[in-house]
């Protein structure tokens, strides 16, 4: 009620004052600091009792897991010591000086592979019956690799604009295993997304997606380890971007397969197992992987036979943002689903990259991707990396109504898109407003309740 009560202001209106030391906000992201009120006190003999922990010595760093992945930090730092002086860099900042120092990127990496190998296998359930003694054995020979291009994001806004083909895009994803290839290890998808395809006719067939502890190859070599054939019967691309970690064959003969879960089995190599095979239409599993929707967590999905267009939805939006509508009611479409450009919060959100204040974080206590008004210096970086479209660049008012001009005469930007309506306690004003149920934000890799929702 009060924002329907609420006095009128232009569109894109931000109160003219100067941004100091005072004015930022959290940034949040993985890498960036955070800013809290005051100064937390702890007991650390208190904590060395209640939990694991060990200790860091100069010059050693630490939080590169998180820097280099964009994800949330993985443990809690504490000085040991009243006069500890840290050097903090951004994430941002570590990318460009391991780009361009050899050395730095060696040793950044090997940290990579020493501290978050373990932490990995240890977060995916095919592990979870080998003991810690065999896994750090494990850990050891595992490889560490990375397919594809990080900055993926550019290229594939070029190409999805020229088609739309399977074949096209596929041609695009880096080949990380080839069906008909020798069987050489069972593969871990650390970071970022893979497709599975198998060879139909002259093309391609995508069967599935992999993600983050999913693993490709398991049933492969449980064939070959009761005789069968040793060639893999699928293919693995990435997706712009995977890290994969490869386990030996015959560690996998002599440490995983034995005690396995069946079950295991049966659900690996395809995302969902089975049951997606079954009810996602090969089409749809097309549209949602050609696209990369799979990276969205928060997507906004418009069932087409249900909408009759009335915009309660983009109206509900812009009540809640002070008359600024923050998606678009439009989008790529497949059959009677819309994916709409509305930020999707992704697993992945490569927005970030490039970023040079750290405006566009991940929200520290929600996980959804914001952006700091504040600290936003309107260089469209995060618009431009966004492959969905989903950001979008405004010119911003004052009170008066007029263009805010910078010193230069010059309108000011901010990069604005939806935010889930973190301020508002009953969710997302677009889904509230629906008349219809025609509209749903939901993780587009929980492919069953879309398909259950699409029906």
């Amino acid at each position: 009620m009060a924002q329907l009560f609420a006095a009128y202001r232009p569109p894109e209106y931000r109160r003219a004052r100067s941004l100091g030391a005072n004015d930022r906000r959290s940034r949040g992201a993985a890498g960036n600091t955070y800013q809290f009120e005051g100064i937390t006190a702890v007991d650390v003999d208190e904590l060395q009792v209640r939990y694991t922990t060990f200790s860091f010595e100069a010059p050693q760093m630490f939080g590169e897991l998180a820097a280099l992945t964009r994800s949330p930090r993985s443990a809690t730092i504490f000085a040991a010591e009243d006069d500890t002086l840290l050097f903090e860099m951004s994430w941002q900042g570590l990318r460009e000086i391991r780009d361009w120092s050899e050395s730095f990127r060696q040793q950044i990496d090997s940290l990579y592979h020493e501290r978050g190998l373990v932490i990995r296998l240890r977060e995916c359930p095919v592990f979870d019956h080998v003991d810690d003694e065999t896994l750090d054995k494990i850990a050891k020979e595992a490889l560490f690799e990375t397919y594809g291009n990080f900055n993926w994001t550019h290229r594939f806004k070029r190409e999805i604009g020229k088609s739309d083909k399977a074949d096209t895009i596929i041609g695009l994803e880096t080949l990380i295993c080839e069906e008909g290839d020798h069987v050489d290890g069972l593969l871990l998808i650390n970071n970022g997304f893979a497709r599975v395809s198998q060879r139909v006719d002259h093309g391609e067939r995508t069967i599935g997606h992999l993600s983050k502890n999913d693993f490709f190859g398991l049933d492969d070599i449980f064939v070959a380890n009761k005789g069968g054939g040793t060639s893999l019967r699928s293919s693995l691309r990435a997706i712009g971007y995977v890290d994969v970690i490869r386990i030996p064959t015959y560690l996998v003969h002599e440490h995983i397969l034995p005690g396995l879960n069946a079950g295991f089995l049966r659900l690996s190599d395809v995302d969902g197992g089975s049951v997606e095979r079954e009810e996602l239409k090969q089409g749809m599993m097309d549209f949602l992987v050609d696209h990369r929707f799979i990276n969205g967590e928060q997507a906004m999905v418009i069932n087409l036979d249900r909408c009759v267009g009335c915009d309660d939805c983009v109206r509900a939006c812009a009540v809640a943002h002070d008359n600024n509508p923050r998606f678009v009611r439009a989008g790529p479409a497949y059959e009677n689903a819309l994916v709409a450009n509305a930020c999707m919060h992704c697993t992945d959100p490569v927005c970030l990259i490039g970023c040079p204040t750290g405006a566009i974080h991940r929200s520290w206590d929600t996980g959804t991707v914001v952006i700091n008004d504040n600290t936003c210096i309107g260089c469209a970086t995060c618009a431009n990396s966004c492959p969905y479209n989903n950001i979008q660049m405004v010119e911003i008012r004052g009170e008066s109504g007029d263009f805010l001009l910078d010193l230069e005469g010059k309108t000011i930007a901010r990069a604005t898109k939806c935010d889930l309506c973190s301020d508002q306690l009953t969710g997302p004003a677009c889904v509230q407003a629906c008349p219809h149920d025609a509209l749903m934000r939901t993780n587009i890799r929980d492919t069953d309740n879309l398909v259950k929702w699409l029906r």
